[in-house]
């Protein structure tokens, strides 16, 4: 059965003019004006720039999107991902009708609720109760459907004890969670969420996403923009990546994500660090970290064959008991492994350590490795995230029937059939 297409998008354009408020100069407003009498296309229109924010242009106008096409039917959970400025919430803003596009055609069938960013929908000076009645007559709904969800959005956000309270006195997390509750609570076809979820706290945004699972079970449309590409890839079935105002892939989750990470996330296979640079504490400097690929042939890269060298080199301040911890992360932040080594009684002075990665042991992605530093195997004493990044791929990924082999892992096990 063919689902009923809820938001369709045709060639919508978002045209922003740079270094200033309004439309620009009495000349341009004239330049326009004559070219709309003579059904003539706005000349601004023209001369925009990409939005790529790293380069310097001496266009006065800028696309924020630029050409954008897509439908989501009834009931989809859609994911937009990309770099910061990529167009995602101006993109939101539109499909919220909170701004128009400069060209293109956004068509929008059923109620929408939105939470672009902290406060949206709010009046500082109501009351959290008064703030809840406004935003379903907003979106709405009566007196009486209200009534039957205001517990359940109270209890949800946590807010009870200052519902009676104007909300500009509440927290960030407290207007947040509120306004969420809100929005997820009373009933809307559409419900469109922006990374304001990261304001919460974890185990908020547990329950949020949770809540939006729920959402979604229901056949209600969901729409979530986050950076948090393992929240995306647990809550939505496809995904828009966003690259400079354009769509640079639609489709199914994974491989829209892995595509968005292949393009952004640059490897980093080796870090050395000046004596003056090097990052530490009064415990530990760190002073090398390298990935060496145990492979014949540089050019294939990093293969889901390939054996890994992870080598380390710090300094110690002080004689005392340290143990290694490898956290090993997915490009979503699944944690594929912690492994440790020994608790050892390291001397003052530089000291190194090896940790070999098996072939076939890792599937096709991009990961990122966190280093602790432990002493006597309890006590934190210096970590580094993100310490080093690559990416395993798969040669004859693209010629599988299956695509991307599932599995966190993909160990090559003594596996038998007679």
């Amino acid at each position: 059965m063919n689902k009923e297409v809820v938001i369709k998008a045709e060639n919508v354009s978002k045209l922003y003019r740079l270094g200033q408020v309004g439309t620009g100069t009495l000349s341009h407003d004239l330049k326009r004006w004559w070219a709309l009498t003579r059904g003539k296309e706005d000349p601004y229109l023209k001369v925009g720039i990409t939005n790529d924010r790293t380069q310097k242009n001496n266009s006065d106008y800028a696309w924020a999107l630029k050409d954008i096409d897509f439908e989501i039917e009834q009931g989809d959970t859609v994911g937009i991902i990309g770099k910061n400025g990529a167009g995602k919430s101006t993109l939101l803003k539109i499909l919220s009708r909170v701004t128009s596009p400069t060209s293109g055609l956004i068509k929008i069938k059923g109620r929408i609720a939105s939470l672009l960013e902290v406060g949206t929908g709010f009046h500082p000076e109501l009351t959290g109760k008064e703030n809840i009645y406004m935003n379903g007559a907003i979106l709405g709904m009566t007196k009486k459907e209200i009534n039957r969800k205001f517990d359940e959005i109270v209890d949800f956000a946590g807010v009870a004890l200052y519902i009676d309270t104007p909300v500009k006195r509440y927290s960030s997390g407290m207007y947040v969670r509120l306004a969420f509750a809100v929005a997820a609570h009373l009933e809307p076809e559409i419900l469109i969420v922006d990374e304001v979820l990261a304001v919460g706290d974890a185990d908020f945004q547990k329950k949020c996403l949770g809540k939006m699972g729920d959402v979604a079970s229901h056949g209600r449309t969901i729409i979530f923009v986050s950076h948090n590409m393992q929240a995306v890839q647990s809550l939505c079935k496809t995904a828009i990546y966003l690259k400079q105002g354009m769509i640079a892939d639609l489709g199914r989750t994974d491989k829209v994500i892995n595509n968005y990470l292949s393009r952004e996330v640059k490897n980093c296979l080796a870090t050395n660090w000046n004596e003056s640079e090097a990052p530490g504490n009064e415990h530990i400097t760190m002073l090398h970290a390298e990935i060496v690929p145990q492979t014949v042939n540089d050019s294939d890269g990093i293969l889901v064959s390939t054996p890994l060298n992870l080598n380390f080199t710090f300094r110690v301040h002080n004689p005392q008991n340290i143990n290694l911890s490898l956290l090993l992360f997915t490009s979503t932040g699944t944690c594929i492994f912690n492994v440790a080594t020994s608790s050892v009684l390291l001397t003052a002075g530089t000291h190194t350590s090896t940790l070999k990665i098996p072939g076939n042991l890792l599937n096709d992605d991009i990961y990122t490795i966190k280093l602790l530093f432990v002493k006597d195997t309890s006590t934190i004493i210096y970590q580094m995230e993100d310490l080093l990044t690559f990416e395993v791929t798969d040669l004859i990924r693209d010629t599988n029937w299956y695509g991307k082999w599932l599995g966190a892992v993909r160990p090559s096990l003594d596996f038998s059939l007679t």
